[in-house]
């Protein structure tokens, strides 16, 4: 593969990141557009609100747009680009998070901006300072390229006064576009730009007078009756959010950031202002929002969802990101129902990888999945190829056979005689831990062997006697060929196999669907498998 064979690809790919890319290279270079100097990097954007910890909304955002902004550089034969996760921490206080210590600290100075509210961990100069630590320490956990912007530092430094004389430049054009969209209480207090109060340091929500745009004086009525006039730059107000966010994309020159279905008024409106502003509303994908296991919004406060920790303790970060990749405009259900199919998809995904033509490589996940962290640069990149010597799947089943006391020593000595070698891969070892803390949640609680009956008490009666006449060395194959054979019988009154696979999982592993019998069979053990038999039949 060629570098000019790869970049012919990827600017007629399917696959959505290469979409994203090839519409924005459009409207970068597209008929009609401003000459761009070459040499200036490409700007994406994600945004993030410190009032809470980073999730895992933070983190589908930040690794979607980090596979378009590779799509781009690909099919651009590498032009530069920026990420940057944009902090919007000179925001007001509004409610006191449930899952923080120092409650009364944080009642105390409701109102004043989180880079301006003592930390109630104690551990950092402010509460955004804290929140801002733990969004880098967990961006940087997952080996994401980006520079941090902090709202406060933009502000307070006066980056962000040429931008602000603008608002107030165009501030009655500003209200044209908001004070339709909002109720007839808003509107009365409404101003595009909220002044930080001199006495008592909060945000206000005041209407504002501008005195003088150029000079950036505003005239307001503070909290205790007070007219005030003061500066609105360097630190001493803040854009409304809708505001702040136009402002921000002309002020950084932001080309690209996505956003969620629930900000699409918001994006229209922002976008409205951007170009009051002088400015553009940069490209970006409007993607579905995540449901839990009923098909009901994920909410923060409900703790309906999966959190990013959850996902990890019974999966793997790749699956994370495999289950992310596809379909961003529809809504995905997230719970941990879809995890164990997740990591087998992925890794069957990741073995086919260097085998497909070029084209079926853009749009396999995986393909990009490596390459969002500079990982993969051809078909045989490290990890391209690799495969798991046993599903995750299946590892479920065996566990789930092995009981809660099974240990991952326990599953791994299984594998090791599978497989003929000691369990020395990482990732599946790994897999084996999450495995058995998958089942102590979630499969155990489940499981309800049931009694064989009629025809099903003969076929397990003449699977066992098979099993008993079976060399100890028999492959998953000849053991798969066996279990078939049976079902087929019609001395045994099944419909079709389908009934006599369900029938094995009910009586033998308790579950209405399981894996392959005959890989099951090879990695459990004839013998113990013979156990389950006589288990089941002793119910009979």
């Amino acid at each position: 593969m060629t570098d000019s064979e790869l970049i012919q690809a990827a600017q007629t790919s399917k696959a959505w990141p290469f979409q994203e890319a090839q519409r924005l290279y459009k409207r970068l270079h597209g008929k009609g557009s401003k000459p761009r100097d070459e040499a200036q990097p490409v700007m994406f954007e994600t945004g993030y609100g410190p009032s809470g910890l980073p999730h895992i909304g933070t983190f589908q955002e930040v690794l979607r747009t980090t596979l378009v902004r590779r799509a781009y550089e690909t099919l651009t034969g590498g032009a530069p680009t920026r990420l940057v996760a944009f902090s919007d921490d000179l925001d007001g206080l509004r409610k006191v998070p449930d899952n923080v210590p120092n409650q009364a600290l944080l009642t105390e100075n409701l109102g004043k901006p989180l880079s301006r509210i003592p930390d109630p961990f104690e551990k950092y100069e402010s509460f955004a300072h804290h929140n801002n630590a733990m969004l880098r320490e967990f961006l940087d956990r997952f080996g994401f390229d980006y520079e941090f912007v902090s709202s406060s530092d933009r502000y307070n430094s006066g980056a962000f006064d040429d931008a602000l004389r603008g608002v107030l430049t165009n501030f009655q054009a500003i209200l044209d576009i908001m004070l339709p969209t909002l109720g007839e209480e808003r509107r009365k207090t409404y101003s595009p730009l909220m002044p930080i109060s001199p006495t008592t340091g909060a945000v206000l929500q005041v209407p504002i007078e501008v005195v003088d745009a150029d000079a950036g004086m505003i005239r307001f009525t503070d909290a205790d009756g007070s007219v005030v006039e003061q500066s609105a730059l360097g630190g001493m107000a803040k854009c409304q959010w809708k505001v702040d966010w136009a402002m921000r994309w002309v002020a950084l020159g932001v080309d690209y950031e996505m956003y969620g279905k629930d900000l699409t008024d918001s994006g229209v409106q922002s976008g409205k202002i951007a170009r009051v502003l002088g400015g553009n509303k940069p490209e970006g994908l409007i993607y579905e929002l995540f449901l839990d296991a009923k098909g009901e919004k994920i909410s923060k406060s409900k703790g309906n969802g999966l959190t990013i920790e959850e996902w990890l303790t019974y999966g793997s970060e790749e699956s994370l990101g495999f289950y992310i990749f596809s379909n961003p405009k529809s809504a995905k259900q997230l719970h941990e129902g879809v995890i164990p199919k997740a990591i087998d998809d992925y890794w069957q995904f990741r073995e086919r990888l260097p085998d497909q033509a070029l084209d079926k490589q853009l749009g396999n996940a995986v393909w990009h999945l490596l390459r969002a962290n500079e990982r993969y640069e051809g078909a045989q990149a490290p990890g391209a190829g690799d495969s798991l010597s046993v599903p995750y799947s299946l590892l479920l089943n065996l566990v789930s056979v092995l009981g809660l006391e099974a240990t991952a020593e326990n599953l791994a000595e299984y594998v090791a005689s599978y497989t003929g070698k000691p369990v020395t891969d990482p990732a599946l070892m790994a897999l084996i831990e999450s495995a058995v803390n998958y089942n102590r949640d979630f499969v155990a609680p489940t499981l309800a062997k049931r009694a064989p009956q009629g025809g099903e008490i003969l076929a397990l009666t003449q699977l066992d006697t098979q099993l008993a006449a079976a060399p100890s060395e028999a492959d998953a194959e000849a053991l798969q060929t066996m279990v078939y054979e049976i079902g087929k019988n019609e001395e045994y009154g099944f419909e079709n196999l389908r009934d006599w696979f369900r029938a094995l999982y009910e009586t033998l592993l308790g579950s209405e669907q399981g894996p392959r019998m005959g890989s099951f069979i090879a990695l459990y053990g004839i013998e113990p498998t013979r156990k389950l038999i006589a288990e089941a039949l002793a119910k009979a």
